[in-house]
C-alpha cells in the first residue's frame, strides 16, 4: 500500500463509522504495515478505545507467549559436539485457532537472547518483559520493555523499583501486578508493586503478610491472586497457602489450603472451577517434567516433556462446558519452535 498522508477521512468515500468497522477486522499481523499509511490510522490502531471495541466484537486474537529456548540444529559433522551449556532464549507466540506459529523480534538491549528467567506479561495488546538476569554476567536487572503489537516495536521503560528475582507478574486493564521473589542477597519478599504501562508509573502497594520467593501469580476477576512461595529460611519449602489482591481496594487477604501440590507452582499452576489450583504436570505424562501452562480462556496450551532432559511437546486442550480443563491433543511443532518454555502467558491482540 502507498504511503498516504493525513486525510479527513479514515477512508476516502466510506463514513467514518463504516470505515472504523473496515479497520476493525484488519489482522493484527496487519497492523505494522497499516500503521504507516498515516498518522490518523496509527493513533486509532494503538488507541486503547480501538483495542476495546475490536475485544468488544470478537475481533482480538489469544495467543500464548512463551519465553523458549532457541533450538540448536548442529552440522552432521558435529553431531557428537556438545550443546551450548546456557541456551539462549527468545519470545514466540503461537496462535492455537489457526495453529501457527511466530517470532517476535529480540528486545534490542539484549540482542543475543532475553534475561535468564525474566517475567512477561501482557495487556491491551502490549507485551511486557520486565528483570531477569543479564544473559552474559548472571546480574539481576531492572530493566523493563515494552513491545507493542501494532508497530512491532520495543520501548524501553522506566526501570524496576528495585532488584528482585523469580517474582510474580501478571496484567489486567493496562496495569501489571508483582509481587514476591527475592533481592539480591536472595532474600524472600513480601513487598508488590503496580505498574501502569501507559502512565510508564510504578506505584508501591500494600505488602503481603508473608515473604514468597517463586511464587505463582494469577489474574481472576478483579482480584491478583499470588500463589505459595516460601521464606528465606524455608527455601524449597512451598506454601499452601496464598494471597489474594483486591485491585479495588487494594487490600490482601489470605486463603489457607490454596496450593495442595508438592513443589514449585511457578508456570504450572492451573486455575479449576471455585479458584481450586491444580498442577498442569499432572494432567499428561508427556509434560510432567518443566512444565508451563498458559490458559487462554476457551482453551489452554501446555508444554513440557516426559522426563529431565526429554524432547518438549506442545499440547492444546479446550474447556468443557463447566469450564473444567479437556483432553489435551499434541500439536505438531516446527523444528524451530521447539525449545524448552520457561515461562509464558496469554496475549490477546
Amino acid at each position: 500500500m502507498e504511503r498516504q498522508s493525513d486525510s479527513s477521512e479514515l477512508i476516502p468515500g466510506l463514513p467514518d463509522e463504516i470505515a472504523l468497522e473496515c479497520l476493525t477486522r484488519l489482522h493484527y499481523g496487519t497492523y505494522s504495515v497499516a500503521s504507516d499509511v498515516c498518522r490518523r490510522w496509527r493513533h486509532l490502531l494503538q488507541d486503547r478505545e480501538f483495542y476495546y471495541h475490536r475485544k468488544k466484537y470478537g475481533f482480538t486474537r489469544k495467543a500464548a507467549c512463551f519465553v523458549q529456548s532457541i533450538p540448536v540444529l548442529l552440522e552432521p559433522a558435529l553431531s557428537e559436539a556438545k550443546p551450548e551449556k546456557q541456551p539462549k532464549y527468545r519470545l514466540s507466540v503461537f496462535d492455537p485457532v489457526a495453529g501457527t506459529w511466530d517470532k517476535i523480534d529480540p528486545v534490542p538491549r539484549y540482542p543475543d537472547g532475553l534475561p535468564l528467567f525474566c517475567q512477561v506479561a501482557s495487556s491491551e495488546g502490549k507485551l511486557v518483559v520486565m528483570g531477569g538476569w543479564n544473559p552474559a554476567s548472571w546480574e539481576p536487572l531492572r530493566d523493563v520493555f515494552v513491545y507493542e503489537f501494532t508497530t512491532r516495536q520495543w520501548t524501553q521503560r522506566v526501570d524496576m523499583p528495585s532488584i528482585r528475582s523469580f517474582f510474580t507478574a501478571r496484567a489486567c486493564n493496562g496495569n501489571v501486578y508483582v509481587a514476591g521473589g527475592h533481592d539480591e542477597s536472595k532474600n524472600a519478599l513480601r513487598s508488590a508493586w503496580v505498574y501502569d504501562i501507559a502512565a510508564d508509573e510504578w506505584s508501591e502497594l500494600t505488602p503481603m503478610s508473608e515473604e514468597r520467593d517463586e511464587c505463582e501469580g494469577v489474574i481472576i476477576g478483579s482480584e491478583f491472586w499470588v500463589v505459595s512461595g516460601y521464606d528465606t529460611d524455608s527455601q524449597g519449602q512451598f506454601k499452601n497457602s496464598a494471597e489474594v489482591l483486591d485491585m479495588t481496594t487494594g487490600t490482601w487477604r489470605r486463603v489457607e489450603e490454596a496450593w495442595r501440590v508438592s513443589g514449585c507452582p511457578r508456570s504450572c499452576l492451573a486455575v479449576g472451577q471455585k479458584c481450586s489450583f491444580t498442577s498442569w504436570a499432572g494432567v499428561e505424562p508427556s509434560v510432567q517434567v518443566g512444565t508451563c501452562g498458559v490458559d487462554l480462556g476457551d482453551r489452554a496450551v501446555v508444554t513440557g516433556s516426559g522426563y529431565q532432559g526429554g524432547p518438549p511437546t506442545v499440547y492444546v486442550g479446550k474447556k468443557t462446558g463447566q469450564g473444567q480443563n479437556g483432553k489435551l491433543i499434541k500439536v505438531d511443532t516446527p523444528f524451530e519452535f521447539s525449545g524448552f518454555v520457561q515461562s509464558g502467558c496469554l496475549v490477546e491482540i
